[in-house]
């Protein structure tokens, strides 16, 4: 066993790996080969499995975002993948064509080994493969066509020799419906839906010598060390133009409620200035109409007893045309009925 398989196997365990995603693991590994098409034809059955579907899927994807020295994850990913896209089910179509974004953006993939060679042409080429795949639909349905005939032959010949392996047309999932358990336990290694050549690498992945077991503990303990040291992923040029652009319609958001809050208050004091100034203009107005009717009518009686306080005997003859008849009747006693009858008791009475 080579040291970065033992690595790897290693890393499946302390990372608590699922079996689907051991499978990818081992499919798109550093090694400086292919993946296996048996491997692949594995994976590719577990696509049609609810639960596996989304462990294999979510490791690719990890997978796709490998860079630099990583670059064999980057290229055997997509080969997985067209592989998938293919015989798999139909649920890796769809998923990658929501994330077809993710696929482009591997185009301008760029990587030099220390020999000067360009390592990325290889990944270029397989994405454009890929993603004319995905845009093209009749093409896509006559390549999965070519390959499901191509793998039920290919089972078919196995069963007539005497292998056991599954049929693609059965669209079944390897491990059974057994294999939905939570992963980790120890059920889920041992038991019996678990396939042989699993058990077989958790078998080679045991020390079998003192030299193997701190070895492993080593590699163990590095790999914790990488994983703490190792640096955040930088923020890309399109990731900060959307934060900025995110902070900017904040600030613009929270200037425009501070604006109205302002204008909200304005109006609102304007409003009060305005009913102070019209109720003192009613006020005036209604001064002016008291004065005006005051002059029209001239000043007030006079009071009507003479012997009021500052009140004159004069005012009491302020009446004349009432005063002098009334005299005349005291000193005439005899002239009211003159005066009653219409005549004037200074002229002579006529019999």
């Amino acid at each position: 066993m080579t040291t970065s398989a033992l690595r790897r196997q290693v890393k499946n365990i302390v990372h608590n790996y699922s079996e689907a995603e051991i499978k990818v693991r081992e499919a798109t590994s550093n090694d400086p080969w292919g993946p296996p098409s048996s491997l692949m034809s594995e994976i590719a059955d577990l696509t049609f499995n609810t639960v596996a579907f989304a462990e294999v899927m979510g490791m690719i994807w990890r997978r796709l975002n490998d860079s630099g020295k990583n670059w064999r994850h980057v290229y055997k990913a997509l080969t997985l993948l067209d592989y998938l896209i293919k015989t798999g089910s139909e649920k890796v179509t769809h998923q990658c064509r929501e994330n077809l974004y993710t696929i482009q953006t591997l185009k301008d993939f760029q990587y030099v080994d220390r020999d000067g060679k360009d390592q990325g042409i290889n990944i270029r080429e397989k994405v454009k493969q890929v993603m004319a795949l995905l845009k093209d639909e009749e093409r896509l349905k006559q390549e999965r066509a070519h390959a499901l005939q191509t793998k039920e032959r290919m089972a078919l010949e196995g069963m007539g020799s005497g292998s056991h392996q599954v049929a693609y047309g059965r669209r079944a999932s390897p491990y059974g419906d057994d294999y939905g358990r939570t992963r980790g336990s120890p059920s889920s290694f041992n038991s019996s839906s678990s396939s042989p050549r699993f058990a077989s690498d958790l078998e080679q992945a045991r020390p079998q010598t003192t030299g193997e077991e701190e070895l492993q503990l080593q590699l163990a303990l590095a790999m914790s060390r990488e994983e703490a040291e190792k640096p955040l992923p930088p923020i890309s040029s399109t990731d900060e133009e959307r934060q900025l652009q995110l902070a900017l319609a904040l600030s613009k958001e929270e200037h425009e409620k501070e604006v109205r809050a302002w204008q909200g208050e304005n109006s609102l004091l304007q409003r009060a200035v305005e009913e102070t100034a019209q109720g003192r203009e009613e006020e005036e107005e209604e001064d002016k109409m008291k004065k005006s009717q005051v002059q029209h009518w001239g000043p007030g009686w006079p009071h009507s007893q003479p012997w009021a306080p500052g009140q004159s005997h004069r005012s009491a003859l302020g009446f004349p045309h009432l005063f002098i008849p009334f005299l005349f009747a005291v000193l005439y006693p005899g002239a009211g009925r003159y005066i009653r009858a219409g005549a004037s008791p200074l002229q002579p009475h006529v019999c």
